[in-house]
């Protein structure tokens, strides 16, 4: 099928992007990778009459390491992020989980900021973000504002970013020394989402788990913080028996959702499969 009729925009600034959705409003769709928007305009079930591209913006992609936190372009691509030195060095698992995503075509043109606004219940990002405690930095008419990754996820393919709003940079933490991250999923066969995906970020100190702080992606409507598990970690030494016991808290708190990938009852117990292994990935690094 074909599109609907659209204006296409090419704004050379953030300001005349904001401009063109401060005129056009909800007949206004933001253009950034366009592997969600473009296929639903192709059947239709998205009907922007004007469609505003980022792509040519200056200043929105990129990657620095400034005040110990790494700050990323929201046009910043997948393989961007993949390859970046930077971020291999600062937050391996970062770029570990945009290596997982989809397929090279994907992360060539894919962006971290289309993926987080768009907000698909099934994406990597998500998981990994809530476990790194990143916040997001959006611009609109009145400014600038930042949200913690907490606030961010509001409900399915809903965040915190207003109508008005371009979600322009994610700021995500160094990882210290004394810290092991990582991202763990069951993706599914053809597209590569994930059925279930869980992140760990631990620190350690004196053997002991002094921070725990565990992203959900795939299982219900949003990426969630898997609080339970975190409460079951702390002040614990990372033996056999304490992530076994963390990892069948996975469920807790999280809306598990059938669909075509699998059962409730599935998914739940995919849940404490894949929080156990990405506890023991983390516990390793």
């Amino acid at each position: 099928m074909y599109p609907a009729q659209f204006d296409y925009h090419t704004p050379g600034t953030v300001k005349e992007a904001l401009d063109l959705l401060g005129k056009y409003k909800d007949d206004a769709k933001l253009l950034a990778g366009g592997h969600s928007l473009l296929p639903a305009m192709r059947f239709r079930l998205a009907r922007p009459a004007h469609v505003v591209d980022l792509r040519k913006v200056p200043g929105l992609s990129g990657i620095k390491e400034e005040g110990g936190m790494l700050v990323i372009g929201a046009m910043t691509t997948h393989w961007a992020i993949e390859s970046s030195p930077v971020v291999k060095a600062k937050c391996p698992v970062l770029a570990q989980t945009a290596a997982q995503i989809g397929d090279p075509m994907v992360r060539n043109m894919g962006t971290i900021g289309g993926s987080l606004t768009h907000a698909d219940p099934a994406a990597d990002y998500p998981a990994t973000i809530i476990a790194l405690n990143a916040e997001m930095v959006v611009e609109g008419p009145k400014g600038k504002r930042s949200i913690k990754v907490d606030d961010f996820f509001k409900s399915l393919m809903t965040t915190a970013v207003g109508p008005d709003e371009i979600l322009t940079e994610v700021r995500v933490p160094v990882c210290g020394a004394n810290v092991g991250c990582a991202y763990m999923k069951f993706p599914h066969p053809a597209s590569r989402f994930a059925v279930v995906g869980v992140a760990a970020a631990l620190t350690l100190d004196g053997g002991k788990v002094s921070k725990a702080s565990i992203g959900i992606t795939g299982a219900g409507t949003k990426a969630v913080r898997a609080k339970g598990v975190e409460a079951a970690l702390l002040g614990k030494a990372l033996d056999a028996a304490t992530i076994q016991a963390a990892a069948e808290k996975a469920p807790d708190g999280v809306d598990v959702q059938a669909d075509l990938q699998g059962s409730v009852e599935y998914k739940t117990h995919l849940l404490k499969v894949f929080a156990k292994r990405a506890i023991e990935a983390a516990a390793k690094k």
